[in-house]
């Protein structure tokens, strides 16, 4: 569903990142750095995230801390993906996080689908016609987000240097 010339990675590590702990920034567990690798290559962040107990899963809180004292997340670009309408304070806390973060949210581009309570594969959501399209439309907004926000640096480099 991603626009052309757009690759949309999935990053299937949050489980194998070990607990947030400063003191090991210094000499970083592999899938630390590797983490923060991917985040440093990437042009902006696709975060979708469940709620559980009215707020963000310690997993994904977690990743979010790694990054933390990092510059490879200070302004990047980033659109929450959300499979619920239920669902807000977890929202409302990512929003929170990412804010004090400097992450740079593009809300034309974060949406809700309501997949909740349906048994669904990737191939159904895709062929949703209501679905696919909404997805397709917020990669598109984040697409055009990050090449305006690629060009603005370069603006800014231009004019500081």
């Amino acid at each position: 569903m991603a626009p052309e010339g757009v690759e949309v990675t999935v990053y299937g590590g949050l489980g194998d990142l070990p607990h947030f702990n400063p003191d090991l920034e210094a000499a970083e567990p592999a899938a630390v750095t590797e983490f923060r690798a991917l985040v440093r290559q990437a042009d902006g962040l696709l975060i979708s995230s469940p709620e559980y107990a009215h707020g963000v899963p310690g997993v994904m809180k977690n990743a979010l801390d790694w990054l933390v004292s990092g510059e490879e997340f200070i302004h990047m670009p980033v659109a929450l993906f959300h499979a619920s309408a239920g669902g807000t304070y977890a929202q409302a806390s990512l929003l929170e996080t990412l804010t004090a973060m400097s992450a740079r949210v593009v809300t034309e581009a974060s949406i809700t689908v309501p997949l909740r309570g349906r048994d669904l594969d990737v191939a159904d959501i895709v062929s949703h016609p209501q679905w696919s399209s909404a997805v397709h439309a917020a990669l598109v907004a984040f697409a055009r987000a990050i090449e305006m926000y690629r060009d603005d640096q370069e603006i800014q480099r231009w004019r500081s240097g």
